[in-house]
């Protein structure tokens, strides 16, 4: 195993940004620094083609200052020593100061956080990765007669920063990966598609799929030619994680995100103490998760990771914060202060996002449903935080009846509700648990990585 360090660009300027921060704070009550340097790989095999793109290397840095009200800010596309002081007295001498408490830079703490990677991508040629794709491409285009194009894709992202604040120097490096299959099928008339998706924190240990399952997702998407629309209606209905993970990502983490409760555009801000949910439901938002696509060590403002435990025992708990939203709002904060890069704004922002683990087994949680559907593989959702409604889609549902999955198959299915109404209907929480990792936006900008995920879940909802 192998501990990822800071490249020798933020090395170089590690221990200077404390003295920025020291000039900021000569005018500044509160002043901080973020130095961030990364690099991405692409790679895409399909019958069509085979793609290998790198992303040029990106380096920059974003100081910040109180001044009373809100935090000013300066971005710098550039680590070199003179350019990052330069901004520093720059931003100082712009200040509009005003009267008023400011933020608490946080107890003393230097450190340099990291977590170990079994294959380090960093030893592997993009070649290397090419012909891995290439290989799962060979592997899987064979499976079925039905399969009319299988597309194989490896993401491959390193990132490191530094934050520097008063009395605080900490940085980490992680390397996110994202490798998928995805197969294409026909019978002539019908096209389906389904899906195999590895992805973590970590290293090309991650980007591995077995046999068995190559050949159980070739039988799946084959049988999807089959499958029919389903009436709508309200049903007893169970989760897969990737289901119960974005119902948790859309319902309990968008509009928890405190920033919106400071633009009173969150129906749950008014529900903080009270219960939205089965006293089965606990949710919470964690980026120390090990090997998660959305883990990290801090986030952008030097909050050192934590779990936060939104809904306990179904009463909402605490919602997600940055700086800013903590001070308005006058709660402590929580490690979710994130940035799309440098140059970006930093927001309450997801990690990763899931259901607790019940204790019910995924079996018995089946066979508690005399009729219903079972619904996996999440395709996509979409949250209204202001009027709390919730829509996802679940690429794949199969029918339940007394107590046992049929094989006849609905897709794709449409999940929608009132989320209250949603998460009070939960009346049994799987022992299983998964994630499942992603991007995610906020308004279709402000793109972070995240994971959602959790247990199977029992409940009722309204499907189409």
């Amino acid at each position: 195993m192998t501990d990822s360090v800071l490249p020798p660009e933020l090395e170089a300027i590690r221990s200077r940004l404390p003295e920025m921060v020291a000039d900021l704070e000569r005018r500044a009550p509160y002043g901080a620094a973020l130095a961030t340097s990364s690099a991405g790989l692409q790679v895409a095999v399909s019958d069509r083609e085979s793609r290998v793109s790198e992303d040029q290397r990106s380096q920059g840095a974003v100081l910040s200052a109180w001044n009373g009200a809100f935090l000013q800010e300066r971005a710098v596309g550039s680590l070199a020593p003179e350019a990052l002081a330069g901004a520093a007295h720059a931003l100082a001498a712009e200040l509009e100061l005003r009267p008023g408490p400011a933020p608490e830079p946080g107890p003393p703490r230097d450190e340099h956080l990291s977590r170990p990677t079994e294959i380090d991508p960093r030893t592997q040629t993009p070649r290397d990765k090419l012909e891995l794709c290439q290989r799962y491409h060979a592997a899987v285009r064979g499976l079925d007669p039905h399969i009319v194009n299988a597309m194989v894709t490896y993401n491959e992202t390193a990132e490191a920063k530094v934050f520097a604040g008063r009395g605080r120097l900490l940085s980490q490096s992680i390397t996110r990966i994202r490798f998928q299959i995805l197969l294409i099928v026909s019978d002539g008339q019908k096209v389906q598609r389904d899906w195999l998706m590895r992805d973590g924190t970590g290293g090309l240990e991650i980007a591995h799929i077995a046999d068995d399952e190559l050949r159980a997702l070739a039988a799946e998407a084959a049988a999807l030619l089959g499958a029919g629309r389903i009436e709508p209606g309200f049903y007893d209905v169970v989760f897969d994680p990737t289901v119960s993970g974005v119902m948790a990502h859309e319902a309990f983490g968008h509009g928890v995100e405190a920033d919106m409760f400071v633009k009173g555009r969150a129906r749950a801000a008014e529900h903080l103490g009270k219960r939205v949910g089965s006293p089965l439901v606990n949710l919470l938002d964690d980026p120390t998760v090990p090997g998660a696509y959305g883990s990290y060590l801090l986030d952008d403002e030097g909050q050192v990771a934590a779990p936060t435990t939104i809904l306990r025992e179904g009463v909402f708990e605490r919602g997600l914060t940055d700086l800013y939203s903590a001070f308005r709002l006058g709660i402590p904060r929580t490690a979710n202060g994130r940035r799309q890069g440098y140059e970006r704004k930093a927001y309450a922002r997801m990690s990763n996002t899931f259901f607790a683990r019940g204790t019910t087994p995924v079996d018995e949680l089946i066979a508690g449903v005399e009729r219903g559907v079972y619904l996996r593989k999440t395709s996509s959702g979409m949250e209204d935080p202001k009027g709390w409604g919730v829509q996802v889609e679940a690429n794949i549902g199969e029918e339940i009846a007394g107590g046992r999955r049929t094989g006849r198959l609905f897709s794709p299915v449409g999940i929608t509700g009132y989320v209250p109404d949603i998460l009070a209907s939960v009346s049994a929480v799987g022992n299983d648990f998964a994630l499942d990792g992603g991007n995610c936006g906020k308004g279709w900008k402000e793109w972070v990585p995240v994971s959602s995920g959790g247990p199977h879940l029992r409940l009722k909802a309204r499907l189409g």
